[in-house]
């Protein structure tokens, strides 16, 4: 949760998907303005005709950010043990604050992008073996080096630097992912499996949905509860409660991650980012209905 203390969280009148978002997660190109041809025998040209600019999306509602926000305040004020706001916080974030699975989905351009460069090398070194990847990217010194120091070298193809808080979610997820690595049995890259590509796709997309949450609704919770071992539980639970949303929007999609292709990763990636925010509505509402 370390960008929800950088960031004071959004003021709910920005559109739910910004206009320069294009489909893929890259911002879109600026429209081409046409170039006049010289002038014949000296008579000026026609004036050219203005280029086509994408439509400014409506404002958003200033208010539906509130009631995730003040049931994820209580959660973090209870230290965690209120379940139920916990619940009620994120069915309401998907589906009012941002405008269901698909749509929340959407909101995750630069998340989306990693992520499917992520899944693109992964799948590269399954398939090819891992020294092969690491040379298309000219990144052979890093071959045989343990393996958080290969992610680290990868950062910059994953997801480079960039000045919007959404590029500023990608890099910090990926950052947490690294540190998650060992506790979760990835030790060598060397003998990277099938199994372990969808483990590492499956936290950077659980820390990048946090990472958006926070940044959204909770950017001052973790200031709430009374204790860093209460701050620390706030965390876990809700962590784990994201968690289990991605593995099981993985589950359905896993048969055919060995099949894809590089034209296939980002559907297959945004797919996952929709289904998870999906299930993390559902498992909200029945959090919140065993109150």
């Amino acid at each position: 949760m370390g960008t929800s203390n950088a960031f004071g969280g959004s003021d709910g009148t920005k559109p739910l998907v910004p206009s320069w978002l294009s489909d893929d997660g890259v911002p879109a190109a600026p429209p081409a303005i046409p170039q006049a041809s010289p002038p014949p025998n000296g008579i000026p040209p026609p004036v050219p005709m203005p280029p086509t600019l994408l439509p400014i999306p409506s404002a958003g509602d200033p208010s539906r950010f509130t009631a995730a926000r003040n049931n994820f305040s209580r959660f973090a004020t209870s230290g965690g043990r209120d379940r139920a706001s916990l619940g009620r916080a994120v069915s309401h974030y998907v589906s009012t604050s941002s405008g269901g699975g698909s749509t929340a989905a959407q909101r995750m351009g630069a998340s989306r992008r990693a992520g499917s460069q992520l899944v693109n090398f992964l799948s590269g070194a399954v398939a090819n073996g891992p020294r092969e990847a690491l040379r298309t990217l000219k990144l052979e010194h890093l071959a045989g080096r343990p393996v958080e120091e290969v992610f680290m070298g990868l950062i910059e193809y994953v997801c480079p630097e960039g000045g919007t808080i959404d590029d500023g979610i990608a890099r910090e997820a990926f950052i947490e992912t690294i540190a998650d690595l060992a506790d979760n049995g990835i030790t060598n890259f060397d003998a990277l499996t099938i199994d372990q590509l969808q483990t590492i796709f499956e936290l950077y997309a659980t820390h990048a949905i946090e990472a958006r949450l926070c940044n959204d609704i909770g950017a001052k919770a973790i200031t709430l509860p009374a204790s860093v071992g209460d701050a620390s539980n706030v965390q876990t639970q809700l962590l784990d409660f994201i968690r289990r949303s991605v593995a099981d929007a993985l589950t359905s999609a896993r048969a055919g991650i060995q099949a894809l292709t590089p034209s296939l990763v980002m559907g297959f990636v945004t797919k996952v980012y929709e289904q998870a925010f999906a299930i993390l509505q559902s498992m909200g509402e029945a959090e919140a209905d065993a109150e």
